[in-house]
């Protein structure tokens, strides 16, 4: 279970990390942030490149950047886009990895807040429980 206050702070952190967004071709702007079991906040933007195949989202630059910083136990995550939507599959398959059932905050540009969870979002993920 996550605070209110680390709720607030994870929308925080990654509707300014949709600010540093990439996206020259789509122009859809998209952050996340994710919570840490140590209580540290990682976040990421989309990085589009010309070559569509290149692009990488939001959601998988936060966790592979948390990843890569030796952290793998994920508390909670929080999308920030225009419009309130929800994580791509390719997204929520890298999210299966890491978040079994974690609290996911999906906010829009005027802070609506959807407070939804991973299971939800992709009930029948295939990840690491399946080995």
């Amino acid at each position: 279970m996550i605070t209110k206050e680390q709720k607030q702070e994870l929308i925080s952190e990654a509707a300014k990390a949709l600010a540093f967004s990439y996206s020259p071709y789509s122009h859809y702007q998209v952050g996340c942030a994710v919570l840490l079991a140590d209580g540290e906040i990682v976040s990421g933007c989309n990085v589009e490149n010309a070559s569509f195949g290149a692009t990488v989202c939001a959601e998988r630059v936060a966790i592979w950047k948390a990843v890569s910083e030796g952290h793998k136990k994920f508390v909670a995550a929080a999308v920030a886009t225009k419009k309130g939507w929800y994580p791509c599959g390719m997204c929520l398959q890298v999210m299966a990895e890491f978040m079994n059932d974690v609290p996911v905050l999906i906010v829009d540009q005027d802070q609506n807040v959807t407070e939804t969870s991973f299971k939800s979002l992709f009930p029948n993920s295939f990840s690491p429980k399946n080995f």
